[in-house]
């Protein structure tokens, strides 16, 4: 707990696939900001925290899963702490 009292927020991302290319590294741990914090709001975010990476591009491509759930409106979905969102990046077929 912070000497405020108040236990940081945070959330589990995953990256996949290009993802994990573009940030080298296949998960991190991530304070959220206090206050209301959509899941459309964290890209901004994860791309503040690697910026010399084609990340932004990469997301621009992808989908989100919050606890195991694929996510079609990033804006409907309030981040509260605790959850486990996944970065889903297209495949090609072959």
């Amino acid at each position: 707990m912070s000497e405020s009292g108040f236990q940081p927020r945070e959330i589990t991302v995953l990256y996949f696939a290009a993802a994990s290319t573009a940030t080298n590294l296949t998960s991190e741990n991530i304070a959220i900001p206090h206050g209301r914090f959509h899941l459309s709001a964290l890209s901004d975010l994860l791309q503040s925290r690697h910026p010399n990476s084609n990340l932004g591009k990469v997301l621009e491509g992808s989908q989100w899963s919050v606890d195991c759930e694929m996510v079609d409106d990033p804006d409907a979905i309030e981040l509260k702490g605790g959850e486990e969102i996944a970065v889903i990046c297209p495949v090609s077929g072959g």
